[in-house]
């Protein structure tokens, strides 16, 4: 199951990244980006693309607009906005590909930017993958990014890491209870932000952990 780079340059912004299509015609769809630092070759979202798509899903692993834009650096504070449209643009490629139900995940930043998209376009998906929630930057626990959470009506399922500085298992599970959707909260014990998956490392048993958390979840 190889990746092919995919590109729909109609749209503005465009969608840019690469496509895991299973060996049968798949029903189910699930967009993936990554965070601040990273892009759609990040460790993370490779395994987990190619554990979904082990199991039927059609997988686009995207680079948000502000990565297409700039190969490295993090995302000015303009470029939040037309990142989510870029997310958008993304499911929207998907849905025509697959008939089924399209998901969105998102790993820091990429996450954040996708649950907001979702809390103002209502239907948009069938659920959220939220990979290290960024609930507050690092030392900052008062300055909360909750905002937009009462406004998801549709089923979230967040991976946090136990040593998370961007937001404790506490923190967490308190703004869950924010959103109207059903909600689920997968730990892994002794990761940070980057879930065991930082440079050459590889927390080898976490994206079949996701995924089988994932079917039970959106089953």
């Amino acid at each position: 199951m190889m990746a092919e780079q995919f590109s729909d340059t109609s749209l503005d912004p465009s969608v840019r990244g690469f496509l895991h299509r299973p060996d049968t015609e798949a029903r189910d769809g699930l967009v993936l980006t990554h965070g601040a630092g990273g892009n759609s070759r990040g460790p993370l979202l490779t395994a987990l693309a190619e554990a979904f798509c082990g199991h039927g899903l059609l997988v686009l692993r995207c680079d948000l607009p502000f990565r297409q834009a700039r190969s490295f650096g993090p995302p000015r504070p303009g470029d939040a906005a037309r990142d989510r449209q870029g997310l958008k643009h993304a499911v929207l490629a998907i849905h025509k590909l697959a008939p089924g139900r399209v998901f969105l995940g998102g790993q820091s930043y990429g996450g954040r930017q996708a649950s907001m998209l979702c809390a103002d376009e209502l239907g948009l998906v069938g659920g959220l993958l939220l990979l290290s929630y960024p609930l507050h930057a690092p030392g900052r626990p008062d300055q909360l990014r909750t905002q937009h959470l009462p406004k998801l009506n549709l089923p979230v399922l967040v991976v946090q890491g136990t040593k998370d500085p961007f937001g404790s298992i506490e923190e967490i599970q308190s703004a869950l209870k924010l959103i109207p959707g059903r909600t689920k909260l997968l730990t892994v014990d002794d990761a940070g932000h980057d879930l065991g998956f930082k440079g050459k490392s590889r927390n080898e048993a976490l994206p079949e952990k996701i995924l089988s958390e994932f079917g039970n979840f959106f089953s």
